[in-house]
């Protein structure tokens, strides 16, 4: 049974991709910050249905409480599946942009992969097998008004995926990204209208939660052993 640590596992995406690693037999760390609530009931309804999950709770920001947290659970076996999930939107038109909107989208998705990744590389390396995936949006590939900040911090996200997945391609570790567009979620409901979707998606519907789960679980298996350094979208045909 391989260890996976699902970053921000409590969302509409990140509960889906641990219920699909967790189906697959992993053993999945649930991280939450301030949605512990949440993250214990994705745990909860895992080992139900004969899983193997816990949640791990600290800020993905803190590099101090990231190492704190994982650092002990790495000691002796390492973490081989990390998705990189965590992630929050400021919106604002960039004029109107206030500093702390800025840094506090970038510092959670990419200073975050920055910390979470470094923790467990080694460990990872030593083991000679991992997979990393980082969770984009088809922000950072097409841009998006409002959201310079969160397009800004995805874009870096995809440059780290391609340079990192180069460093460690040796050691039988791949690293990937996966871009979703209109995903079905309480944050999408809010953005876009029926119509909206219709207009945009040429498959007419918003992308369901497990869609981008089942490409994040095919991406961590033995099966996707010579797909590195790739960003993958899903999108209905959005771009």
């Amino acid at each position: 049974m391989k260890r996976a640590l699902v970053t921000g596992g409590s969302g509409a995406i990140g509960s889906a991709v641990c219920r699909s690693l967790a189906a697959d037999g992993h053993h999945v760390f649930i991280h939450a910050n301030t949605r512990r609530k949440e993250a214990q009931a994705v745990a909860d309804a895992i080992t139900a249905h004969g899983g193997s999950a816990q949640v791990l709770v600290f800020d993905v920001t803190d590099a101090n409480a990231v190492a704190s947290a994982l650092r002990p659970l790495v000691d002796d076996e390492p973490i081989q599946i990390l998705v990189n999930n965590a992630g929050i939107h400021d919106d604002a038109v960039f004029p109107g942009m206030r500093t702390d909107q800025w840094r506090s989208v970038i510092d959670v998705s990419l200073n975050g992969f920055y910390h979470v990744t470094q923790t467990l590389m080694m460990p990872m390396i030593r083991s000679r097998w991992g997979r990393i995936i980082n969770m984009s949006s088809v922000a950072a590939l097409t841009g998006n008004r409002g959201q310079v900040n969160y397009s800004a911090a995805k874009g870096a996200l995809n440059a780290a995926t391609k340079s990192l997945a180069l460093e460690i391609a040796s050691r039988g570790i791949t690293v990937n990204a996966v871009a979703p567009g209109i995903i079905d979620s309480e944050m999408s409901r809010d953005a876009f209208d029926a119509q909206a979707i219709d207009r945009m998606v040429p498959m007419k519907r918003a992308g369901k939660p497990e869609e981008v789960a089942d490409l994040v679980s095919f991406l961590a298996s033995p099966r996707a052993a010579y797909i590195t350094g790739q960003i993958i979208s899903v999108n209905g045909g959005l771009i």
